[in-house]
């Protein structure tokens, strides 16, 4: 019985050092980064990461932005449908680096026209006077060509073709005049429009839509935060 005894508290210590051996394993650190999607398309979007919705809390309607979510970092693939659609519209596959902010720029319904950019967050000179602000320009127009843009009297962007993101650029604060005009035009704007500009703030300013489209496939141009707080 004894030695019966000492063989059953024997296999007993082997599976509970076991079970912890289990239990310490260590499980990787993923870190997040932060992700913006912005609707340049006519249609209104929800998107998908591993098939959970991400803009929670309203849908993507053309010419807004989900502002800048956490997602795990490394390689990912983000999905997008129509809102109330069930199918997949496309799939963007990305890498992505840990503690960056990202902005994807979707113009259609194929995975063509959907390029990313990586968002360093340039906010020199802002937050010590708080008479600026900082603006950067996105073509995501696919058919309209390289684009010249002026902001108020100080800030223009020449000649950015499709898929074409800007440095971000400082200016006074205010209610400044946005122009945007075939590249190396300066008469008849394609858009002309007005838009406050707060001080202290990261804008993008982008056309979206098609030259000659209709509803919400018309160009125009959008703008949306990129908050930095």
């Amino acid at each position: 019985m004894t030695r019966g005894l000492y063989i059953i508290l024997f296999f007993a210590a082997v599976l509970i050092v076991e079970s912890c051996k289990n239990n310490d394993e260590v499980f990787p650190n993923i870190k997040p980064c932060f992700f913006n999607v912005v609707n340049a398309s006519p249609d209104t979007l929800n998107f998908y990461l591993n098939g959970t919705r991400q803009n929670d809390n309203s849908s993507l309607f053309p010419g807004s932005a989900s502002g800048y979510t956490s997602i795990n970092s490394g390689s990912e693939n983000i999905q997008f449908k129509k809102n109330g659609g069930f199918n997949d519209l496309f799939s963007v596959p990305l890498v992505l680096t840990d503690s960056l902010n990202y902005s994807l720029f979707v113009t259609g319904t194929s995975a063509s026209g959907a390029f990313n950019s990586v968002d360093i967050l340039d906010t020199t000179g802002l937050g010590s006077s708080y008479l600026y602000f900082k603006v950067r320009f996105v073509n995501a127009s696919p058919n309209a060509g390289n684009l010249d843009v002026s902001v108020g009297d100080s800030i223009s962007f020449s000649a950015k073709a499709f898929k074409t993101i800007s440095l971000f650029v400082a200016g006074g604060a205010g209610i400044k005049e946005v122009k945007i005009f075939p590249s190396g035009s300066t008469t008849n704007p394609l858009v002309d429009t007005s838009i406050t500009f707060q001080a202290d703030n990261l804008y993008t300013i982008f056309s979206k839509g098609q030259l000659n489209g209709k509803g919400s496939s018309a160009f125009n141009v959008g703008v949306t935060l990129n908050p930095f707080y």
